[in-house]
């Protein structure tokens, strides 16, 4: 009988791990049932990424990682972990040895870029008026309204922090883009999809918040990358 590795699904900036909710249950309700989700601080890249080593050391066996937008970031620094089996970017940043998320959305702007808006502690919010439109313009307003009052602000200096060793060029990969996407340019997805040869890259037409409005596309892909990795 083969063994399944343990999904940990990391979060991006403006949401937590309940932005999986909709993953979590296709995933479960397909036998993968060995799941966490991390809850980040997103307060810096160095302090995300050993929240998610902390978690992915307390697992027996091996781990996927699964990183939605500024969480492919976070999976890129903590993933080269040894018990750590593959990586999946869910329409995410995955920068390479010396880039920043900021650095990467200076090349191509997301459409979205003027809807950010720092407050006087350092944090940056996405303006609430704006989130439908921004982050999330294929799903309901109600669904909608709930993402955008319950967000989670990172600190704005997080966009500036540095990945050292990425751990996509030695772990086995996969990518999905999202052509829609306002938040991270789609381009700019390509590109980093494009570089890490994945072993699988697969595009929808959804908006930045994929994983909320086409979970089971989502979830086939995190699937697919666990029977694959199955021992």
């Amino acid at each position: 009988m083969s063994t399944s590795p343990t999904i940990i699904l990391v979060h991006g900036f403006w949401g937590g791990a309940a932005h999986w909710n909709k993953v979590i249950i296709d995933l479960s309700r397909n036998g993968y049932t060995d799941l966490r989700a991390v809850e980040l601080p997103l307060t810096s890249l160095a302090d995300d990424a050993e929240r998610t080593r902390k978690m992915v050391k307390q697992q027996q066996g091996p781990v996927l990682l699964v990183g939605h937008s500024y969480g492919g970031a976070v999976i890129t620094e903590a993933g080269n972990l040894p018990n750590v089996v593959g990586l999946v970017f869910i329409a995410a940043f995955a920068p390479g040895a010396g880039e920043s998320p900021g650095g990467i959305s200076q090349a191509h702007p997301p459409a979205a870029i003027a809807n950010l808006t720092p407050d006087s502690d350092g944090y940056l919010w996405l303006n609430y008026d704006k989130y439908h439109e921004s982050f999330c313009q294929d799903l309901p307003a109600d669904e909608a309204l709930a993402m955008a009052i319950t967000q989670k602000a990172p600190l704005a200096s997080t966009f500036g922090d540095t990945v050292s060793t990425p751990a996509w060029k030695t772990k086995p990969s996969w990518y999905q883009i999202s052509s829609e996407d306002r938040m991270i340019n789609p381009e700019n997805q390509r590109l980093m999809s494009t570089r890490m040869n994945p072993r699988k890259t697969i595009t929808l037409a959804a908006s930045h918040a994929s994983l909320a409005s086409q979970p089971s596309e989502v979830s086939a892909l995190i699937i697919e990358a666990a029977k694959s990795l199955s021992t």
